[in-house]
């Protein structure tokens, strides 16, 4: 008992020493993003658990200044590559190149591409092509690159928040499910209420704009995110993230889903809520996640992850008004 009881305590002060951390990210964050108050929440979210964001909203909402304001105050460096349909693999991972050295001999040299970077921002990832999107699907999923069938580690942490505009598809290459599936969430970003876009009117068009500055090293962010992975998780939120998870697949009994999913989350979600759920519940100052943690991240977890069926969409009816009446249910 003495043991469990002084790890215990042990992770009793660490999280309260994260959480005075995360709340100076949240004020830095907040001098330079004026609202967006969920967006800013469920990006720190994804990158406290360690994993990738996919940030959907039209041009002109400050996603990308998001992004390079989050690598300037959690103290990691960051690339932005700017995806186009003649971007080639090589492009994002880098090259081999031919040098001859003064002893004219002849050897190859790597040159790394942007994608060796611990906050790399992929923006508009829809228009790259499929083979390049697969080239970065590779360095999401195992924080490394092959190239020449030489093994590469990407720099640690790896995060990648990628952004896409929802209303242009011209040109564009829906990313395929595999991909969608390595974002650990899906943040979508919407116009911001009125007193927020006043502000911004305000601030940003005088002599001198606001600006962040680092609060965290790319070190202690990691002490983060192994924190969150110790956190304790309740036998009845687990019981709800399964519960939701399953719910949200066709075939499982439940008839609502039957008439409107054609295909659903599999466990990666149930992985993502684990994670997100405890991340959330550190945000916002407490030691365990609850249901309403799960309830709250059913949207962004699972909208990129579950398609509707044609009869539905026919009915008008979206993923989230399908996720929203999901997450309404009772798990108990």
């Amino acid at each position: 008992m003495g043991a469990i009881d002084t790890e215990e305590t042990q992770i009793v002060a660490e999280a309260e020493k994260a959480l005075a951390d995360i709340k100076i990210v949240r004020e830095e964050v907040s001098k330079v993003i004026y609202g967006q108050e969920s967006v800013v929440e469920n990006v720190l979210l994804a990158i406290l658990s360690g994993g990738h964001a996919l940030l959907v909203g039209v041009p002109g909402l400050a996603k990308t200044k998001l992004v390079a304001t989050l690598g300037t105050v959690l103290g990691l460096d960051g690339n932005r590559i700017q995806f186009t349909p003649d971007l080639m693999p090589s492009d994002i991972l880098g090259s081999e190149v031919l040098e001859e050295s003064e002893a004219g001999r002849r050897a190859f040299r790597f040159i790394k591409g942007p994608v060796f970077a611990q906050l790399l921002m992929a923006d508009e990832i829809n228009r790259a092509s499929p083979r390049t999107q697969s080239a970065l699907l590779q360095s999401m999923q195992e924080y490394a690159v092959t190239i020449a069938g030489q093994h590469y580690d990407l720099p640690r942490p790896f995060h990648v928040l990628a952004t896409q505009n929802p209303l242009e598809q011209e040109g564009t290459y829906p990313l395929p499910e595999a991909q969608l599936d390595r974002f650990l969430l899906q943040v979508n970003v919407d116009y911001p209420d009125i007193a927020s876009e006043r502000r911004i009117l305000l601030e940003t068009t005088g002599a001198e704009e606001g600006t962040a500055s680092p609060v965290l090293s790319a070190a202690r962010l990691m002490e983060i995110q192994r924190l969150i992975r110790k956190m304790p998780v309740s036998e009845s939120v687990l019981e709800a993230i399964l519960a939701l998870v399953r719910a949200a697949r066709a075939g499982e009994g439940h008839a609502e889903t039957d008439r409107d999913v054609a295909w659903g989350p599999g466990p990666r979600a149930g992985q993502s809520l684990m994670l997100t759920a405890r991340a959330r519940a550190l945000y916002q100052g407490r030691l365990a996640p609850s249901v309403d943690d799960v309830r709250a991240l059913a949207g962004p977890v699972l909208q990129h992850r579950m398609a509707l069926t044609f009869a539905a969409r026919a009915e008008g009816k979206t993923v989230t008004d399908v996720i929203a009446a999901i997450a309404q249910r009772d798990f108990n």
